[in-house]
């Protein structure tokens, strides 16, 4: 009885999460929004049309965009945090507000000895293995350089 009672409360706490990936085109934004919850940043786009952000930054690897077209309608889904969008930041051109706009706020922000400018750094995924992306911007709030990093996970063993 307790097993049984366990998966139907584990079934309907599933049902009640929402995942941006389950997101069907078509669907009105307003129940997106219900669905979603509050988006991570709110960006216009051409043609009358709108992005949500979704961020799961600091502890998660992925932001996603729901672009939806003038009617308020679900176009796509788009997780964004991959290596390939990080190497097509262009350094010179590129800005704190292009960055802002492309992932939404960073997980960590730092200033290094070694460079004049904060350092953005988001969680990624890349082919499975946990990643950092480093965006440099220097005080004039361009882009100046982006690296990457494997990401440190805790150990599994206790140090002997």
């Amino acid at each position: 009885m307790t097993r049984l009672a366990a998966a139907m409360a584990l079934a309907l706490g599933l049902s009640a999460c929402a995942v941006p990936e389950w997101q069907q085109p078509g669907t009105p934004l307003a129940d997106v929004e219900r669905d979603m919850g509050r988006p991570t940043l709110t960006e216009p786009l051409q043609g009358g049309g709108q992005r949500l952000l979704y961020s799961r930054q600091p502890a998660g690897q992925q932001v996603y965009h729901m672009d939806f077209d003038a009617g308020q309608r679900l176009v796509r889904v788009r997780q964004v945090l991959t290596l390939a969008n990080f190497q097509a930041l262009h350094s010179g051109v590129d800005t704190r507000e292009t960055v802002r706009r492309m992932f939404g706020p960073p997980a960590l922000v730092e200033r290094v000895a070694r460079f004049d400018g904060d350092i953005w750094t988001y969680r990624i995924l890349d082919n499975g293995e946990p990643r950092q992306a480093h965006v440099h911007i220097d005080p004039a709030g361009v882009v100046r350089r982006v690296m990457f990093t494997d990401e440190r996970m805790r150990d599994l063993e206790p140090p002997r």
